[in-house]
């Protein structure tokens, strides 16, 4: 009996973070994320051209609310972002890096856009990989510190988000100024997804260097939703809608580790098992799950769980 194909006529955007000398930049290595032609891991339907990359995260202050679990990877790097990054690349191995810059927030330290910037030159200088660059999620504040960001870091073609629907055009104008890619936020919904990427494209910014965050909740937190809205987008994509046709960024690590299951001490909930093995399970699972909904990018956090899932990351991509 032969098996029925899907034949799609739409393409998913192949988006390209990182500049190296030859582009005016000065990152050593590139990664190019998107360019499907069919769902997800069905190679015999069309093309998947790019494997999904996972970025390691690093915080511009440090992580108070993290577990022993989360931390112990890290030791004392955690209490300098630039250390913390190096760490990433020199130990782990990490391909991308992203810089949360949550301390901007004026209620986790109020850092300036001046302090931001010159973190985000510091960290170019010590690592060579490419960048993503995320902002505090304070939209006023957000305004100023990202245009810092793109700023300096011009024409090293980071990844620099989030743009929403009431808070885009100053990120839209720098990020198109200075070369960069951006991220369009959706609070889980395909309707405002695609209206924020048309708010975007309608500056005059190139579509090929836009990717959609679609605000995923983590294993047991709102999954089984997050999962819907990726598949349907990803569908709507594949039949011709270009203002869907995008790469994805999903926040792995940040979900993951707010569930109180993956935190929460063993002494609290013995029932729950060792706390040491159960977030770092916690952040594998959400990875898998958005993995096969058709993620490109995964923030994470925890090396052990980072580990897992590249491998199977290889095991999706045996064709």
């Amino acid at each position: 009996m032969e098996t029925s194909k899907q034949n799609w006529t739409g393409k998913i955007s192949v988006a390209t973070i990182g500049a190296t000398d030859k582009e005016g930049g000065t990152r050593s290595s590139q990664v190019t994320v998107g360019g499907e032609t069919t769902l997800p891991y069905l190679f015999k339907e069309g093309d998947i051209p790019n494997a999904p990359v996972i970025a390691m995260e690093v915080l511009d202050i440090e992580p108070t609310d993290w577990p022993d679990a989360l931390k112990k990877p890290f030791g004392d790097s955690l209490k300098d972002p630039v250390k913390w990054a190096v760490k990433c690349v020199e130990e782990y191995k990490a391909p991308l890096i992203s810089v949360k810059l949550i301390g901007t927030h004026p209620d986790f330290g109020n850092k300036s856009a001046a302090d931001s910037g010159k973190l985000i030159k510091d960290i170019l200088q010590a690592v060579k990989v490419p960048l993503i660059i995320l902002g505090s999620g304070d939209d006023e504040k957000d305004n100023v510190v990202l245009a810092k960001a793109s700023e300096v870091s011009k024409g090293e073609r980071c990844l620099i988000g989030d743009a929403t629907e009431k808070n885009y055009k100053t990120l839209t104008a720098s990020c198109l100024a200075d070369g960069h890619n951006i991220i369009g936020e959706s609070p889980i919904d395909i309707n405002i997804a695609k209206q924020v990427n048309i708010l975007i494209s309608e500056m005059g910014f190139p579509l090929d260097r836009i990717v959609i965050n679609p605000t995923i909740g983590a294993l047991g937190y709102g999954m089984e939703y997050a999962y819907s809205i990726m598949e349907r987008a990803r569908n709507a994509a594949l039949i011709g809608d270009k203002m869907l046709a995008m790469p994805f960024i999903c926040l792995v690590g940040q979900e993951a580790w707010r569930a109180k299951e993956a935190k929460a001490p063993s002494s609290e909930h013995p029932e729950w098992g060792d706390e040491y093995s159960r977030g770092v399970l916690w952040e594998i699972e959400t990875a898998v799950s958005v993995l096969v909904a058709g993620a490109d990018i995964l923030v994470m956090r925890h090396p052990k769980a980072i580990e897992e899932a590249k491998k199977y990351i290889d095991n999706l991509m045996r064709r």
